[in-house]
């Protein structure tokens, strides 16, 4: 298409005399009511709709883009109602909704009223997992085709969908290998963009380059088009053959790697070509053996600015088009922008500092870094397990390793950090974005229980950044920190425009800073605030002095080791302490101030937890989440008031019992 002149869900389209066929498709049933030659309508009418709506809302835009005569194709050849579709992440799922009877919807996509970006079964039973992490569709795919068959169900037709990049994850490869062994219909869809979420990484990536320029292919066609064009008739014939193209090439392309799981391997075909991809799945739906189809796919397709810049455009904040500028929705400097311009700082410091992110280089502020220090930086594409064990080589090694990785996805390399890590004392920096909610990508990327992860591993020192002062003193603390593994959590979220302390002093283990003094001699309640909290307590404040509380404020940086010494001056002074996280409150920082305590034997009477509640919080803002459990000033008021109510009744009631 076109670059386009105004808003994307007006200008790009060529004009069309027909009626606009997307209203019309309430369910499957719909979209196979059209024919194979209304299809490429539809296809377009999705993606200015799918455009429009992320412009306004944000969300996962060039991955959806891409699969849409994919999503349309599938939907048109299997029954899905009765048949399994899953999907690996999930971020490309918006097409597959618009057809199952949530196309209404799409306006209210990422809100708490509307539809999540990612698979949700709460949402519609054409959504059988709720899912975001890379590399499950495989494995989940194989235990329902088994568990179909073991239950009478084998005419269960069974596809997964998986990128490029996904599929060199470990967890995909051990579900191929599994795959080949089943002896019924089993689909593998290789969406193939050469992108995933950023640029794929190492020998596999180079694979699917080779397969994508297969030169008996190329030769082959060019020939075709050339016999064609001389050929009486020819303009039919180019036709039939552009319909049998596709097939032909799975015919001539063999070797594929994946025929040594014991899959049928078939392509590459163009994932773009609705007629082409609906004769080849009608050819393979029915197989009684596993088949990958391996579809080549162009990432952002049908706008200028996301087909040429896909990375930018995977999951952007919402945008306008002018002419040829697209202008993002400014939101603050960011918690990840705040790291990379750290890290750059420390990496001219210190020659033995090397950066490492899996597949997520915009997502960790690596993409700054990449460029300027190539030989000390690398993304390892999605495999966050091998990049945790590089991690680990390179402490090994005499290099300061500095992992950047969601907290959502650490979880994938626990048994790294526990093995290779931990075990061996080794100083590996683990740097967590998106501690905490996430806001609109909703349960699957909270970052919920990375403080309950790692407490348990010997020698695991666990720090907090409440804003970008603290972030670049922890990081430096990090730096210089050999005695064993240090991890530090910030959130998606801005940074403080002006910091609570301007001067933020150096971070000593173990040891908490104090934001703000009683006014009097003796706090009412001190409260230690985890991270970003501390400006949520900060803010709560004003409130709680107008009503005459008088508060002490800490920011408490370390999870682990606790600041013991403050909490029992603290409890030897009388004072209640209110612990603030957007952590779980199972196994989160007051749970490891309840364990310092039992530890040294400090009463714990006086210690009071405030933390996500053990419930799964769904998409919305990050402040509408934090606002929902009571983690915003209100809430943490509100609470400070009842510690203080119910400790104030307490007394009364001694006071009467003991006249």
């Amino acid at each position: 298409m076109s670059k386009p002149d105004a808003s994307p869900s007006a200008s790009t389209a060529a004009p069309t005399l027909d009626a606009p066929l997307l209203p019309r498709i309430k369910s499957p049933a719909d979209l196979k009511a059209l024919s194979v030659d209304q299809l490429p309508q539809l296809a377009e009418e999705m993606r200015h709709a799918i455009c429009d709506t992320v412009s306004k809302s944000g969300g996962h835009l060039a991955p959806n883009l891409g699969v849409v005569e994919l999503s349309i194709a599938l939907h048109y050849v299997f029954d899905f109602s009765h048949d399994r579709l899953l999907f690996d992440v999930g971020h490309q799922c918006y097409p597959h909704k618009m057809m199952t009877g949530r196309a209404d919807l799409l306006p209210k996509l990422r809100q708490r009223d509307g539809i999540s970006g990612f698979p949700e079964p709460r949402e519609s039973p054409y959504d059988l997992f709720s899912v975001g992490h890379a590399g499950t569709a495989i494995s989940t795919a194989v235990g329902m085709a088994r568990g179909d068959q073991a239950l009478g169900h084998g005419d269960r037709r069974v596809v997964s969908i998986i990128g490029d990049a996904s599929i060199v994850n470990g967890v995909a490869m051990e579900g191929l290998n599994n795959a080949g062994t089943l002896h019924r219909q089993f689909l593998v869809v290789l969406n193939d963009n050469g992108m995933s979420i950023a640029k794929p990484q190492g020998a596999m990536a180079q694979y699917f380059d080779r397969m994508r320029v297969n030169s008996a292919y190329g030769h082959f066609k060019k020939r075709a088009h050339e016999v064609l064009a001389r050929t009486p008739f020819g303009h039919a014939l180019e036709d039939m053959y552009h319909r049998a193209g596709e097939m032909m090439k799975a015919m001539i392309t063999s070797g594929h790697m994946f025929e040594q799981f014991g899959l049928l391997c078939v392509g590459p075909i163009d994932g773009h070509d609705l007629p082409s991809l609906i004769d080849m799945l009608n050819e393979i739906k029915d197989f009684d053996r596993p088949v990958l189809l391996h579809c080549k796919t162009i990432k952002g397709k049908g706008f200028d600015f996301t087909a040429g810049d896909p990375s930018k455009f995977h999951s952007p904040s919402p945008f306008t088009v002018e002419g040829c500028r697209v202008e993002m929705k400014k939101s603050g400097r960011s918690f990840t922008t705040a790291y990379a311009d750290a890290m750059v700082d420390i990496m001219k410091r210190d020659d033995k500092v090397f950066a490492i992110t899996a597949a997520m280089p915009d997502g960790t502020g690596i993409n700054k870094i990449l460029p300027l220090f190539p030989e000390r930086s690398l993304d390892t594409g999605i495999c966050e397990s091998h990049a945790m064990d590089m991690a680990a080589g390179l402490a090994k090694s005499g290099m300061k390793p500095f992992f950047a990785v969601y907290s959502t996805f650490a979880q994938r390399a626990f048994d790294q950090v526990f093995q290779e890590v931990s075990l061996q004392g080794l100083a590996v920096r683990i740097c967590l974005d998106r501690a905490g909610f996430v806001g609109d990508d909703g349960a699957v990327h909270h970052g919920f229980m990375d403080i309950s992860m790692f407490n348990p591993l010997p020698g695991v020192v666990m720090l907090a950044a409440s804003d970008e002062g603290n972030l670049r003193a922890g990081l430096e603390f990090m730096r210089t920190y050999d005695a064993g593994c240090s991890v530090i959590r910030y959130p998606r979220d801005a940074v403080a425009e002006t910091q609570v302390v301007a001067n933020v002093p150096a971070y000593e283990l173990g040891k908490a800073a104090l934001i703000k003094p009683a006014k009097g001699a003796k706090a009412d309640i001190a409260i230690l605030a985890y991270g970003t909290e501390v400006y949520e307590a900060h803010k709560a404040l004003a409130d709680l002095e107008k009503q005459g509380y008088d508060v002490a404020l800490y920011d408490a940086r370390f999870a682990k080791p606790v600041d013991v010494e403050l909490v029992r001056q603290l409890v030897e002074a009388g004072i209640p302490i209110l612990t603030v996280e957007d952590h779980f409150i199972t196994g989160g920082f007051g749970a490891c101030v309840l364990e310092a305590c039992n530890q040294n034997r400090i009463p714990t009477d006086l210690i009071h937890r405030l933390a996500m509640p053990e419930k799964w919080v769904y998409q919305a803002s990050r402040k509408f989440q934090l606002g929902e459990v009571g983690l915003d000033a209100t809430g943490i008021a509100r609470k400070v008031r009842q510690v203080l109510d119910q400790r104030t009744a307490a007394n009364a009631d001694v006071a009467a019992a003991s006249r």
